[in-house]
């Protein structure tokens, strides 16, 4: 019998839309303005839905089309839920997916991280063909979720353990890219526990005086800004640290860059690394809170981003440069301000990415005239051709 978990989310199915031809949409506080040209990849540029016209300046990726049958003879399990602060997130996510491979024929599962989800893996009458792990916040991009999934040899979707412990780590994540080549604003890393030894008002002088305002402040490790905040006046710190320290034990103050806030998302397909267009997030109140990013409202995002030709070029090099560097696979998105000076300031790198209704990924994969369908189909394809196995 197949667990489902929570609500489903609605799905919407979206009619393809070309690149040839520029399109722009409106939908709750939502613009998107596709060009020609807005896909990048490290090899050739990336075909987008068989549903939509060939455009003629791009080269098309060859990309073997299951039949029918052979999508419906095999089981991809979606797991999403868990019990961090993103299980809702998770859960939308899930479904979300879920219906788009339900309608390109695929016979899918969901299942919650939860007590009896080993024995369906292991179980030859329920064992997967594949596994997209859509869970967010801890567990699900830790690292910890692949691990369990290598140790029953199930092939999965997305980046290995290993890799995603590094991007999770957010100080980590900037040391590595970093050494790469890319800018990533001045940040400390303090504990909690160092506030209550040497004082808090001590330390919190300290930054102000060392790091200087503004600050942001957020968890080492976290995801959906759970435990963010902007700070702009010294008063704001002692409530901006407890407000981080619900959400993880250490912090990351960073000196906040005021710019433009853009997201790059990166698939790989076919052994294809393709970035999608890059999204610009303008919201009302200049912070991307988790209110901001999953009630539709006053957030616009614009497709492409409001930069220069030359920074987009920048801004999606740099995304596939983060995804390498950090060692990760399949899918990731990263996020960047474009500072005053155009030069793109990284953030994170995310390896499971939101896949809710609101969320940045779909959204670029619109605008860049993928069907969601296909596209999720294709990634799915992609793993299945490889025959991933234990620790591959």
């Amino acid at each position: 019998m197949v667990k489902k978990v929570g609500k489903p989310a609605t799905v919407q199915r979206v009619a393809a839309q070309s690149v040839a031809t520029p399109v722009v949409k409106r939908t709750e506080g939502v613009q998107i303005s596709a060009k020609e040209g807005d896909i990048m990849s490290s090899g050739r540029s990336a075909n987008p839905s068989a549903n939509s016209p060939a455009n003629p300046s791009t080269e098309t990726l060859t990309h073997h089309v299951w039949s029918a049958k052979e999508r419906k003879d095999t089981s991809i399990l979606v797991v999403c839920g868990g019990l961090s602060h993103e299980r809702d997130v998770s859960l939308s996510s899930g479904h979300r997916v879920a219906g788009f491979l339900e309608d390109a024929g695929w016979t899918v599962a969901l299942h919650d991280m939860d007590s009896e989800l080993l024995d369906y893996l292991s179980d030859p009458a329920t064992h997967p063909d594949l596994v997209w792990p859509l869970l967010h916040g801890a567990n699900g991009e830790d690292g910890s979720i692949r691990d369990i999934l290598e140790m029953e040899d199930v092939p999965y979707l997305g980046s290995r353990a290993k890799a995603s412990r590094t991007a999770w780590s957010k100080p980590i994540a900037k040391n590595v890219v970093r050494k790469a080549g890319l800018h990533t604003p001045h940040s400390v890393t303090l504990p909690e526990s160092m506030f209550r030894e040497l004082g808090a008002t001590k330390v919190i002088d300290l930054l102000v005086n060392s790091v200087g305002l503004p600050l942001f402040i957020k968890p080492t490790m976290g995801g959906s800004a759970m435990g963010c905040t902007l700070v702009t006046d010294a008063e704001q710190l002692p409530q901006a640290m407890v407000s981080c320290f619900a959400y993880g034990s250490v912090a990351l103050v960073e000196k906040a860059v005021v710019g433009a806030e853009v997201s790059v998302s990166v698939l790989e397909i076919d052994g294809e690394l393709v970035a999608l267009p890059p999204l610009e997030i303008d919201t009302p109140n200049g912070t991307y809170d988790y209110d901001a990013r999953y009630t539709p409202g006053p957030t616009e995002f614009f497709i492409p981003a409001r930069v220069e030709r030359s920074i987009l070029d920048d801004l999606r090099s740099e995304a596939l440069t983060a995804h390498k560097a950090l060692g990760l696979r399949d899918i990731s998105r990263t996020d960047f301000i474009v500072d005053e000076h155009g030069i793109p300031q990284f953030l994170e790198s995310n390896v499971t990415p939101g896949m809710t209704d609101t969320s940045l990924l779909p959204e670029s994969a619109l605008a860049a005239g993928y069907h969601l369908a296909d596209l999720y189909s294709s990634m799915v394809e992609s793993v299945l051709a490889q025959n991933r196995h234990r620790g591959a």
